[in-house]
């Protein structure tokens, strides 16, 4: 048997710095945040629940379902699944997500300063989906188990995520497993919450899509980070146009990639990436 990561001894946020550029507000330093800190490296993940309105999951709902197209390609994608990729230059609605403080907040405890969107995605699951392959996000980071994460992802639900519908399904405390170990689907537990919530786990945590019996399609957008001296999933810099990222707020423009890991990792011709957009 391997040796166990030991979670609550790796708490970045004994050392951790804050964002030297955009200065995080009081909003993501705060005792549920704590909190919800605490739980995340207990467990490899964290429900919060009912963290945006209604209204807001009805309005990314009708900009995200104008954008559906196919199903997917194979069955890690779902061959009853329709997801929307690239989704940062195609609405502005999910940017919300991406950069809410209660996340970032998470975000500041988890990783060093300056760390990145790896990958943004819409995840529509449609009835008789089967259940996706259980997997933990940062695999391709080839390093072996047990580790600290260098990945960690959201996924928000927008309907109800039930037992029948597809909810994303978590296997508790396999942040800390080794290489030795793999998920079985006996291990893992449905994420069940309301419209307007979201889980919150670490890339080395199990998990997977799960079966949707029900007869309505689950609605969900995922939002993934990862450390800033790793690759991210997406090449922002070749999928956004600069008139897309002068749209940005500045957190979501150093999200993308227009910020600097010191001492000079993502300069453009020895300066901030940032200069691109004055031109």
């Amino acid at each position: 048997m391997s040796e166990s990561f030991d979670a609550q001894r790796y708490k970045k946020g004994d050392h951790a710095k804050t964002h030297r550029r955009l200065k995080p507000g009081a909003e993501r330093n705060t005792v549920e945040v704590e909190q919800d800190f605490e739980k995340l490296m207990r467990d490899g993940y964290v429900i919060i629940e009912n963290l945006i309105p209604l209204e807001t999951c009805a309005t990314i709902k009708e900009e995200g379902l104008a954008l559906l197209g196919q199903t997917g390609r194979n069955p890690f994608e779902g061959h009853q699944t329709q997801r929307v990729y690239n989704v940062l230059s195609k609405t502005r609605a999910t940017d919300q997500l991406a950069v809410h403080p209660r996340i970032l907040g998470l975000m500041d405890r988890l990783f060093e300063p300056g760390f990145l969107l790896s990958q943004s995605q819409i995840i529509n699951i449609l009835p008789g989906e089967a259940p996706q392959g259980l997997h933990h996000d940062d695999a391709f980071y080839r390093l072996p188990r047990p580790r600290q994460p260098l990945g960690a992802a959201t996924v928000w639900a927008i309907d109800d995520f039930t037992e029948d519908n597809g909810a994303t399904v978590i296997v508790p405390e396999s942040h800390i497993w080794g290489n030795d170990r793999h998920a079985k689907r006996a291990d893992a537990i449905p994420a069940v919450m309301p419209a307007g919530s979201v889980v919150f786990f670490l890339g080395t945590t199990w998990h997977g899509g799960g079966k949707n019996t029900s007869s309505h399609a689950r609605f969900a957008v995922t939002h993934q980070y990862c450390e800033a001296y790793m690759r991210q999933q997406e090449n922002y810099l070749l999928e956004l146009s600069k008139e897309t990222v002068r749209a940005l707020s500045p957190e979501l423009q150093a999200l993308v990639g227009y910020s600097i890991y010191p001492p000079f990792m993502g300069m453009v011709e020895g300066m901030h990436p940032l200069r691109l957009l004055e031109k």
